[in-house]
């Protein structure tokens, strides 16, 4: 199957979400994907993590690096987006891109050439990554959509952020499940990190107060290989 047939029979299969009017794809493997748009978004990569701890005495495997780019490939190949949006915290440190062994260089920029790549400045990278094509932005509006790193306090309609790595907790018939999720009101959507060496954050902690209309909060959890769409009332904390 080529990609085009590839990508169409994906998209057809999805459950769609809005967001300030605009139809996207919220993928089990942590990306969103608008097709009218040809617009994929992914935030919290931490690219270096593990180097960047090592730099600071704790070891950890090295190999998050490999790990997130390889995932990062595979929906690549499966969407073929004529835009990426790296939503912000795309290294963990503002060195990582210049620590970054050669051949994870290589993978990443074979997945940037011939679409438009935009690197959002994030808190732990808030320069642009040393010697890497793309272009960084503090934000970037297209259409009804607004892409930042961290969401605004100040209610703001088509706004698509990361930083607060959310994940959501039910229980049912005795059974506590705990997964990261995207989470979003219609208006606006928080999207959960993407590298491999992440954690996540409830998103009925007070850091998420005052971010969405709570009789619209919906949590699109992340199962192994579908996402399923849970009502706010019915989200547990912890």
């Amino acid at each position: 199957m080529n990609f085009s047939l590839a990508r169409a029979s994906l998209i057809a299969e999805a459950d769609f979400v809005g967001i300030a009017g605009e139809r996207a794809v919220c993928d089990s493997r942590g990306v969103l994907y608008f097709p009218d748009l040809r617009l994929l978004a992914v935030s919290d990569l931490h690219l270096e993590k593990g180097s960047s701890f090592a730099r600071r005495g704790a070891l950890i495997p090295p190999y998050d690096t490999g790990a997130t780019l390889l995932r990062l490939q595979a929906v690549i190949a499966d969407y073929q987006p004529a835009m990426v949006i790296s939503l912000g915290d795309s290294f963990h440190d503002g060195g990582g891109a210049e620590r970054m062994h050669a051949s994870f260089r290589e993978r990443l920029e074979a997945l940037m050439a011939g679409r438009d790549w935009f690197w959002v400045a994030g808190n732990h990278d808030p320069e642009a990554p040393a010697d890497l094509p793309g272009e960084t932005v503090r934000e970037l509006a297209i259409g009804s959509l607004l892409f930042r790193h961290e969401p605004s306090k100040v209610r703001t309609e088509g706004e698509v952020a990361g930083h607060l790595h959310p994940c959501a907790r039910i229980v049912q018939q005795g059974r506590s499940v705990r997964r990261r999720c995207f989470a979003g009101d219609g208006g606006r959507m928080i999207m959960p990190a993407f590298g491999a060496y992440t954690g996540s954050l409830n998103v009925l902690d007070r850091a998420y107060a005052g971010l969405f209309r709570r009789e619209a909060l919906i949590a699109y959890m992340m199962g192994a290989a579908r996402i399923f769409a849970i009502s706010g009332s019915m989200l547990r904390p912890g």
